[in-house]
């Protein structure tokens, strides 16, 4: 009877024992975050063109930006490039007619396209779906006009010749290595910034709010106030990324601020994978490797990325990066 009793208590705890451990998506994404460093470290070491991987880094810090509206807040925006290209206005005005150093000039910007985003996300956030992508879509083709307009930004030819100037006063940024470790140490720091955001608990409530916007307000959270900064926060590090590459590229063109900009990241960031944390940077690496070497093709480069675009929407419906991560069982 005591044994009977002793077995069934027992049996419990060795199922229990027997039960695999639950993995730790911490570990994993500190693994791939590792990888991901040494590529970014080594690919110039193995002769890899350094303003390609700059470029790719600037547009990858854009697409987690973007992401983190959209994949973790459940809000497409259709008018982003105002950010990434108003910032590199700013930026590059700051620092060739005022002459402010680097650092000076994308921090100006960054809190430029953060006000900015302040006040287009009070205009936007009170629509919600198709509406608020209009919204923003007609948002930005205001900035547009205005710096197709404004005399600061010489129109069609926008900013050009921006002095690269020297970092702190000390590090000559017109040095390449110099300026690729300033990109490098920018992007890491907003991808981390970014992971931080969407794993605390306000990034925790604005998902809550992404599944089911009335469950979260009838738990006492203002929706719309999660949201709104949560656009605030995705056009300040969209402008960070911008003020970054004009310096970089010592220009600043209509072409950021195009609307086809905007789309360009939606593209970037489904690819990658929406609602992922490295998905993006994926997405934006292979986009603008498209663009690189098939830039032989002309205007046939935006019909191979539609092309491959259909067959990923297709193949991988949870992007690139989603769609590995649902192979291995694991949160990426």
């Amino acid at each position: 009877m005591n044994t009977a009793a002793s077995s069934s208590s027992g049996a419990p705890t060795t199922a229990a024992s027997a039960a695999p451990a639950p993995s730790n998506p911490r570990r994993t994404h500190m693994l791939v975050f590792a990888i991901m460093v040494i590529i970014l470290v080594g690919a110039p070491l193995l002769g890899v063109y350094p303003v390609f991987m700059m470029k790719v880094m600037c547009f990858a810090l854009f697409a987690c930006a973007f992401n983190l509206l959209l994949g973790f807040g459940g809000l497409l925006s259709f008018g982003h490039a105002m950010f990434l290209g108003g910032a590199g206005y700013a930026a590059a005005h700051a620092a060739k007619v005022w002459g402010w150093t680097p650092e000076l000039a994308i921090g100006f910007a960054t809190l430029c396209t953060a006000a900015l985003g302040w006040v287009t996300g009070l205009l936007a956030i009170r629509r919600q779906g198709i509406y608020f992508a209009m919204i923003t879509l007609a948002l930005a083709q205001m900035v547009f006009f205005f710096s197709l307009q404004a005399p600061f930004t010489h129109g069609e030819d926008g900013i050009q010749a921006v002095p690269r100037g020297h970092l702190f006063g000390l590090i000559d940024l017109s040095q390449t290595f110099a300026m690729y470790c300033f990109v490098l140490v920018i992007f890491l720091g907003g991808f981390l910034l970014i992971y931080r955001i969407v794993h605390s608990p306000f990034g925790q409530v604005l998902q809550a709010i992404r599944e089911n916007e009335p469950r979260a307000i009838s738990l006492g959270y203002d929706a719309d106030k999660f949201k709104h900064r949560a656009f605030v926060l995705s056009a300040t590090l969209a402008g960070l990324a911008g003020a970054t590459k004009a310096i970089l590229f010592q220009l600043a063109s209509l072409t950021d601020v195009h609307w086809s900009m905007s789309g360009e990241v939606v593209l970037m960031t489904l690819l990658g994978g929406m609602g992922t944390i490295f998905g993006p940077v994926v997405g934006a690496a292979t986009i603008v490797t498209m663009q690189n070497y098939l830039a032989e093709l002309g205007s046939w480069v935006t019909v191979v990325q539609g092309a491959i675009f259909v067959v990923c929407v297709l193949l991988f419906r949870r992007g690139i990066v989603g769609e590995i991560g649902n192979l291995i069982k694991k949160s990426l």
